[in-house]
């Protein structure tokens, strides 16, 4: 009858808190795909799977919380998932941004489609992106790495009733700037390519006024462009999960 004890579920929803915070944003898990009842039980049964390892530590500060500081407490917990979450979630935003820009770029992005993740219509080429590095998180095992992530973070940032503001924004700041450069290094082939043909659409169009250039070249555009992303989608996808990788073992 331990686990019945007051304390003891009190320390239980704590943990529920924080990690389900963090799994209704984290990649994979917090998708709109899957239903918010489903997200809820797994994080519940993450939240119980976790409980006999973090148990110690969080009840450490129970007995001496009050009614009104609980609440304060547990705002606290969301706010630090939320925080861990957001992490991981720049980066894939960061992947569809760069997929929209890559559709850009081919002239492929008046083609939208059901997005894999997020509410709003995006082109096919973000789904398929979006998609495949959802399913290369779980294939590789990272998805265990983030539950991993979420108990190493009790050491780092233990229960408490006030949230550290500047350091979470500071995290967040660099998660951005991290996500920002992965996309530009990742994009960059699609940058020349988007400049090298609009400079040579361009030139063909002032050498040859009469004929719409533009037009005529669009399926060109769209081919070259499918072909480019043929040679380089499996490397821009391995650099996304290697980072990736990299920032939730930190």
């Amino acid at each position: 009858m331990v686990w019945l004890q007051t304390n003891v579920l009190v320390a239980i929803f704590l943990i529920y808190c924080r990690i389900g915070a963090c799994l209704m944003i984290v990649p994979g898990f917090g998708s709109a795909r899957i239903a918010a009842q489903i997200r809820l039980f797994i994080a519940l049964a993450i939240s119980l799977a976790l409980a006999p390892l973090l148990l110690k530590q969080v009840m450490q500060i129970i007995p001496d919380v009050s009614p009104a500081s609980l609440l304060l407490l547990i705002a606290s917990e969301l706010l630090i998932g939320a925080t861990i979450g957001f992490i991981g979630r720049a980066f894939l935003a960061a992947l569809q941004t760069l997929g929209t820009f890559a559709a850009m770029s081919m002239s492929f992005s008046p083609m939208a489609g059901t997005p894999i993740e997020g509410g709003e219509p995006v082109p096919a080429l973000v789904n398929l992106m979006t998609m495949t590095a959802v399913v290369l998180i779980f294939i590789s095992g990272l998805h265990w790495q983030m539950i991993s992530g979420l108990i190493d973070s009790y050491q780092v940032v233990p229960p408490a009733m006030s949230f550290a503001v500047q350091d979470s924004l500071i995290q967040a700041t660099d998660a951005l700037k991290e996500a920002f450069i992965l996309a530009l290094r990742i994009s960059s082939p699609f940058i020349i390519y988007a400049v090298v043909v609009n400079l040579a659409l361009g030139l063909a169009n002032k050498l040859t006024p009469q004929i719409p250039i533009y037009f005529i070249a669009m399926p060109f555009v769209i081919a070259g462009g499918l072909f480019l992303v043929m040679f380089v989608f499996s490397e821009m996808i391995g650099i996304f999960i290697d980072q990736f990788s990299q920032v939730i073992n930190r």
